[in-house]
């Protein structure tokens, strides 16, 4: 990323290029699990994985199967406050496009 690229970065968060940008800040973390919130419970959909992207979809790759995928561009992502995950939200290619919202928890390492 170059300077006039910090210098220029998108602040809108529905614009394409807010969630490229994101998308690719947070891919290659290492994750512990991933949650889905089904009613009023949230449910461990995978442990250890990864996020990836591969032909301009988002994947997460967790417990040896992809759980969520996603275009790039329809995914709406914000990292959590603590800065020990991330949200996505998006038509989840794996469901048959169903809209899904899954947490993606990263593994702590100390930097």
């Amino acid at each position: 990323m170059g300077f006039f690229d910090k210098l220029f970065k998108s602040k809108n968060p529905d614009s394409k290029k807010f969630r490229r940008e994101l998308a690719y800040a947070v891919c290659g973390q290492h994750i512990k699990y991933v949650t889905e919130k089904k009613g009023d419970v949230e449910e461990v959909i995978g442990v250890n994985g990864g996020l990836n992207i591969r032909n301009d979809e988002f994947i997460v790759y967790a417990s040896q199967k992809v759980v969520f995928r996603c275009p790039v561009d329809d995914l709406k992502l914000w990292e959590l406050m603590s800065r020990d995950g991330v949200v996505l939200t998006g038509p989840d290619l794996e469901s048959g496009g169903q809209e899904r919202t899954v947490i993606a928890f990263y593994v702590y390492y100390r930097k």
